[in-house]
């Protein structure tokens, strides 16, 4: 019986654990092959080597991001050859399989919950008498009727093979996000999150995870996400494994986690200060929404002063990025709280700050309660709200408008010292520049276009000058700097109209050849000379001392020069001042 699992992930660098774990499960009786796509791949591409494999069973992993292209890959596979036997589960189908199955009659088998123990039984029964009665964990068809088997009975983790041994891995480990999964379940009953439905944790062997671990590191893999839903749950065992991790770790190793932020106490934290090298480690942390109120109505519990507590410390520590979540639309969250909310969340500076949207996800309690709070979703994937009773869809297309301006703006660092200026000096909140820098970009129409880096400075300083922005030649000054800083090779057209004369600018390089500590021992110490100095560096004038904002973060307004000298050997950008008056002015 040939046996494919497979996936279409969102992106190529993904990896899916799942269908290792089922090929795992299945040894010695059953070879699986595993085989990935992506969203993106055309679907005849799909079926077409899925086809050549010549498959008697297909199974699919199915999660919100691929399940309509799932749903197409399958049909046309079940067109041409009916005999293939198709399983579909995951997350996406396991809490309405009979709905899916009766919506999608070319799936012939749903795996409800745990996959590893029902698929490799679903197998045996392929394989043999076609007793699929007698699989627990399953809905399958039985004349003509959906039928579903009792629950299967929770793995003990322990138990369940390694995933991560396969020859056919070793070539793309080094390319790949590699997903570590070391217990399952969640203690919380967040009412959102399928994760609530499963009531208690259970762990993997930690001493096999680890000897995983030092395997995938010595075979290439160097970027791990462990997808444990609060990994930190008990303290023991995560500082147990951030200790093996600082001491085992390669150089250029990343380990993310989930981490619930408020149940963490300071002596991990402090630990993690002194012992993690920069960059070990990356943490995501799920606020979601700092009003008591809503976060009691999803039975959700949260200490946000404790959280802010670790949030600040973790960032001074300046060892581990963190990447903190929120969620628009949870019940009587309005415009006005979620603005708080955002607020509360921004003054805390995260190296990133994702804002999403609730899913009415199958299971949960939340979409159970969706006519007590008025909520309308989509009825396709993702199931993203549109509005519930206190957030009208005007509102949500408001915040969408700051999803989008904040992503590109906030989260990829292009131009933090401008953003921090605009935040804190130009704007009564964060939130209101982030507002009414969407609410122009959607009415330019720029939410339809694409953009290049300079696209982006061009396009915040139209807006700043459209709202006659007061200080403007100030932020002017943070953006070239953010800009050149940002540079790894000279621009050939930057994205402001350069304002120094040729003749001035001749000047100003003549006294930086007569005089070169001008700009410091360290420029000095170059040795440049004029052809190079013209090659390789760029001269702006700034409306502010440079020198000044650098040591103390104050403005003063006395016009300096900037001048940054592209290393393009290194691919690296150094940023000199000086101030002194050009003769020719």
């Amino acid at each position: 019986m040939n046996i494919i699992c497979t996936t279409l992930n969102a992106k190529f660098i993904h990896t899916n654990l799942a269908i290792r774990l089922l090929k795992a499960y299945a040894q010695p009786e059953f070879d699986i092959e595993i085989t990935e796509y992506t969203i993106k791949d055309p679907i005849m591409n799909i079926v077409t080597d899925l086809f050549k494999k010549k498959p008697n069973v297909v199974g699919f992993s199915c999660y919100i991001w691929n399940i309509e292209e799932t749903i197409k890959v399958a049909q046309m596979l079940k067109k041409i050859d009916p005999s293939i036997s198709i399983a579909i589960g995951g997350p996406e189908v396991t809490y309405n399989a009979k709905e899916w199955m009766e919506k999608v009659p070319y799936f012939d088998f749903v795996i409800i919950g745990e996959g590893e123990a029902p698929f490799k039984q679903l197998l045996q029964e392929l394989h043999g008498e076609h007793h699929y009665d007698q699989v627990r964990g399953i809905a399958y068809r039985h004349n003509g009727e959906v039928t579903l088997t009792l629950p299967q009975n929770k793995l003990d983790l322990r138990t369940i093979p390694t995933p991560f041994r396969f020859q056919e891995d070793l070539a793309q480990l080094s390319k790949r996000i590699i997903y570590i999964e070391t217990s399952r379940g969640c203690p919380f009953t967040c009412q959102f999150c399928l994760s609530s439905i499963e009531v208690g944790v259970r762990y993997f062997d930690k001493e096999k995870v680890k000897e995983d671990i030092l395997y995938l590191m010595n075979n290439g893999a160097r970027v791990f996400k462990f997808v444990d839903r609060t990994f930190n749950i008990s303290r023991s065992y995560a500082m147990d494994m951030f200790r093996f991790l600082i001491d085992e770790h390669l150089p250029g190793t990343v380990f993310q986690f989930e981490i619930t932020a408020d149940i963490m106490r300071p002596e991990v934290i402090e630990f993690l200060n002194e012992e993690a090298p920069p960059g070990l480690f990356r943490f995501e942390i799920g606020v979601q929404s700092t009003n008591d109120y809503t976060n009691e109505l999803v039975k959700r519990r949260q200490n946000f002063e404790k959280l802010t507590r670790t949030v600040t410390m973790i960032k001074e520590g300046g060892k581990i990025d963190q990447h903190l979540d929120l969620i628009a639309g949870l019940p009587e969250e309005d415009y006005t709280s979620f603005k708080k909310t955002f607020n509360d969340v921004f003054a805390l500076r995260p190296e990133e700050l994702q804002l999403g949207f609730l899913k009415m996800l199958r299971g949960t309690g939340l979409t159970q309660q969706a006519d007590e709070y008025q909520y309308i979703s989509s009825d396709f994937p993702p199931y993203e709200i549109v509005s519930n009773r206190v957030l009208p869809f005007s509102d949500v297309i408001r915040i969408k408008q700051v999803e989008d301006v904040l992503e590109k703006y906030w989260n990829d660092h292009r131009m933090d010292q401008t953003v921090e200026y605009l935040v804190t000096k130009g704007f009564p909140t964060a939130f209101d520049f982030f507002q009414d820098f969407g609410h122009y970009w959607e009415e330019q129409g720029w939410s339809k276009i694409g953009h290049q880096l300079e696209d982006l400075y061009r396009r915040l300083f139209a807006f700043l000058k459209n709202i006659h922005f007061q200080n403007l030649s100030i932020v002017e000054g943070l953006m070239k700097l953010d800009y050149l800083e940002h540079a790894k090779y000279k621009p050939r057209k930057p994205w402001w109209q350069r304002n120094l004369e040729k003749r001035d600018r001749s000047e100003i390089y003549q006294r930086i050849v007569e005089n070169p500590e001008l700009l410091g021992q360290e420029f000095a110490d170059l040795h440049l000379q004029e052809k190079e100095l013209y090659k390789h560096t760029l001269i702006e004038e700034i409306a502010f001392d440079i020198d000044e904002y650098c040591l103390s973060g104050q403005f003063i307004r006395e016009p300096s020069y900037l001048l940054a000298y592209f290393d393009s050997k290194n691919e690296k950008t150094a940023i000199y001042s000086f101030s002194f008056k050009v003769k020719t002015k």
